[in-house]
């Protein structure tokens, strides 16, 4: 029954991935302000994932550096709920880290929380903190768009094989909630360091995914309507 709900939970959550797709593009057009649209910061968000889409079809890839922040993303979401990590190992063949606990997030974390983006994000609201605005925001904006890339990138080749935490909780369940909370991560980072802010981002993120239901709104009414007029017309039959 649970893998069941999951599945249909997937399958409703399409949509909103659409309408999140839809609000990053117009996020990263909003960064710049409302006169420039394709703005430093946007540009180097692009170049940063173009460089390293560019790395990654020319140079071997860094699979023990992604094993490693696999690994560290399991044990870090293990911490925030309660979970003790240890004996953590990391090969180019895969790794692994032992938990007292573990649930949905914890073990779909590496899938939609890039560790390195994270780190850079991490450094840049500690000097935010500091320095306002935020000095060098075209390079932090290109880092964060590179280890995004990363993530991104070794995420979608790790998920073209049989992994045994997307199968716990159902591929399409599990695919829909990682695309979501991938782009929920750079979003947020986006309003909080640039021209976009948090309320311009919540009222396109809301009319995005509005928008991306609305036609299954107005289908699901229709049918529900032609039910009601077809049992309507049968038991006025049958009176």
């Amino acid at each position: 029954m649970a893998g069941f709900l999951r599945l249909l939970l997937g399958f409703l959550l399409l949509p909103a991935c659409w309408g999140v797709l839809r609000t990053l593009v117009d996020a990263i057009v909003l960064a710049g302000g409302a006169d420039n649209a394709f703005s430093a910061e946007s540009i180097s968000l692009l170049g940063g994932i173009g460089a390293f889409a560019l790395c990654w079809s020319t140079i071997s890839h860094p699979i023990r550096t992604y094993v490693l922040g696999h690994e560290l993303t399991h044990a870090l979401w293990g911490l925030m709920f309660g979970a003790m990590p240890s004996d953590v190992k990391v090969g180019t063949a895969g790794g692994s880290v032992r938990l007292t606990r573990s649930n949905f997030l914890i073990t779909l974390a590496p899938y939609f929380f890039p560790f390195y983006t994270f780190v850079v994000i991490v450094v840049a609201l500690i000097t935010y903190a500091f320095m306002r605005p935020l000095p060098f925001l075209p390079l932090w904006m290109f880092l964060v768009g590179f280890t995004w890339a990363f993530h991104i990138l070794f995420t979608l080749q790790t998920l073209t094989q049989r992994q045994p935490d997307i199968k716990l909780y159902g591929r399409i369940f599990s695919w829909t909630f990682i695309f979501i909370a991938n782009v929920a991560l750079v979003l947020v980072f986006l309003a909080a360091v640039s021209d976009l802010t948090f309320l311009k981002l919540g009222t396109t993120l809301l009319g995005r995914v509005a928008g991306a239901y609305w036609p299954l709104a107005q289908a699901a009414w229709k049918g529900i309507c032609i039910l009601i007029s077809w049992a309507s017309r049968f038991f006025t039959r049958t009176a």
